[in-house]
């Protein structure tokens, strides 16, 4: 996906204008769009899926797969496989895009997502347990995009050096990691909200032998 990105990039240099439209609509999206319950069992990737190819209804330890009556089945830890899989497709989708706003050298460009990527996997129990402080982080993520597109618009008429976007990026974190604190500074200690599982608590398995 980078490499077909930045070949494009310099091939049809409005595809710029494409990702930047893409970036802010994705952006004024977040902005408007509210929190929904997730349900995995409706989800079209995984009803896609089980009605393209067997999968079996329980956990079989750490496989992938089972046989069963001359069958070879998925486990539901495939499926985990696959969702995570997709995601970080997905994550690439707007990751790749905004990067082009910073730099267009394939190298930066291709470390730079790998390193988000794996920060990305790495960070995401020790974020999920505390993410329900970051009030405002919704709000600070769709500002950036919106920004980081409209910068990618606005190119060919003015140009926002580097060192500029970085700035704004990091004050709209700090602005919103400080209001965040406020605001839970000044909650009732009986407000505080109750730790759920997330999607992902959700999926993996417990191991057994079973």
């Amino acid at each position: 996906m980078i490499g077909v990105g930045v070949a494009f990039v310099e091939t049809f240099h409005w595809a710029l204008c494409l990702f930047g439209a893409f970036l802010l609509f994705t952006g004024v999206k977040m902005s408007f769009s509210r929190k929904r319950a997730v349900d995995i069992a409706r989800n079209p990737l995984i009803q896609l899926v089980r009605r393209l190819l067997p999968v079996s209804n329980t956990y079989h330890g750490a496989r992938f797969t089972v046989r069963r009556d001359g069958r070879q089945l998925l486990t539901p830890l495939a499926l985990v496989l696959i969702m995570i899989e997709v995601t970080d497709v997905l994550f690439a989708v707007d990751s790749i895009p905004a990067i082009f706003a910073i730099t267009r050298d394939p190298f930066i460009v291709y470390t730079s997502n790998v390193c988000a990527i794996l920060g990305l996997r790495s960070l995401y129990f020790l974020l999920a347990g505390v993410v329900h402080n970051f009030v405002y982080l919704r709000s600070a993520l769709a500002i950036i995009l919106s920004f980081i597109g409209s910068k990618m618009l606005l190119a060919d008429v003015y140009h926002i050096p580097t060192t500029a976007s970085l700035g704004v990026v990091g004050l709209v974190l700090l602005a919103e990691i400080g209001l965040s604190l406020l605001v839970n500074r000044q909650r009732p200690a009986w407000a505080e909200p109750t730790r759920k599982l997330t999607v992902i608590h959700r999926l993996l398995p417990i191991y057994d032998d079973n």
